[in-house]
């Protein structure tokens, strides 16, 4: 970061950033917002939830900006409705459901407004239901025709080797087909390759018409890092691995320690009144 650089955008992550474990949105989150607008930054959110797990967070933020669901999966207004979408190939999603069963994950299939499962009482279902805030379906099986409308696939283990070993993989069997990457430690998530983190910047900034290198990144897990590598100012949140916090520019506090909030004025509040050199 440089004493020149322009912040007019910032594209924050939700859960492990935004949001503290309990998911919760502290009044200090809430009044770094209120900051960024008062001094004309934008606030943009990205997240691996469906933008219906996301509804909560309009209002108290205020958005006004598009918002990136399904790590870029389907972009809404703030009102919810379809901006853009990007659905998985048909023969593809099939494929990363056979390789997640075969390496034992359960299956979540995301449609842009459904959310299949086997077993509503299969591990992370409830504490996920809590989170969206709105119920799974369960279903016997995903048929073609639901896969053919697949936005995004979920594997989901507490095994976490056995989560890394279906990602490297599905990685490996989908290649340049689909986007594999962990949302969380316990979640593979397979999207369309233009849905993840770093083509939502790339998004935004032709749609708000704002320079990547004038858009600040927040975030804490690996799918976070394609995001940092398209922006001009990269933060990693403090309880961010290792490996995520070495490819961030900056490191804030953790998220139970309101990172979030100490990253806006520290880091990003501070470039909001920078202007341009003249040439």
């Amino acid at each position: 970061m440089t004493g020149q650089r322009r912040i007019r955008l910032l594209l924050s992550d939700v859960d492990g950033t935004l949001v503290t474990g309990d998911k919760i949105l502290t009044e200090e989150a809430k009044a770094a917002c209120r900051a960024l607008r008062q001094a004309g930054i934008s606030l943009a959110i990205v997240s691996s939830r469906p933008p219906r797990g996301l509804r909560m967070l309009i209002e108290p933020l205020g958005l006004q900006e598009p918002i990136a669901g399904f790590n870029g999966g389907v972009f809404v207004n703030p009102d919810l409705s379809v901006i853009a979408s990007h659905c998985l190939d048909g023969a593809t999603a099939r494929q990363a459901v056979t390789i997640m069963l075969a390496h034992g994950l359960d299956v979540w299939v995301y449609t842009e407004q459904e959310w299949l499962v086997r077993d509503r009482a299969a591990p992370r279902v409830a504490r996920e239901e809590a989170t969206l805030q709105f119920d799974a379906t369960r279903v016997a099986d995903f048929p073609d025709a639901v896969l053919a409308q697949a936005v995004k696939i979920v594997g989901v283990s507490d095994d976490l080797d056995r989560v890394a070993a279906c990602e490297a993989a599905t990685d490996r069997a989908l290649g340049k087909r689909a986007s594999a990457t962990r949302s969380q430690a316990y979640f593979l998530d397979v999207t369309h390759p233009e849905a993840n983190k770093g083509a939502v910047v790339v998004t935004l900034s032709k749609r708000l018409d704002i320079p990547p290198e004038e858009i600040a990144t927040i975030g804490d897990m690996p799918n976070d890092v394609l995001m940092f590598h398209k922006s001009g100012v990269s933060i990693a949140m403090g309880n961010a691995s290792d490996a995520v916090r070495a490819q961030a520019g900056l490191v804030t506090d953790s998220n139970e320690n309101e990172g979030f909030a100490k990253a806006v004025r520290r880091f990003v509040l501070p470039l909001a009144a920078v202007r341009e050199r003249a040439p």
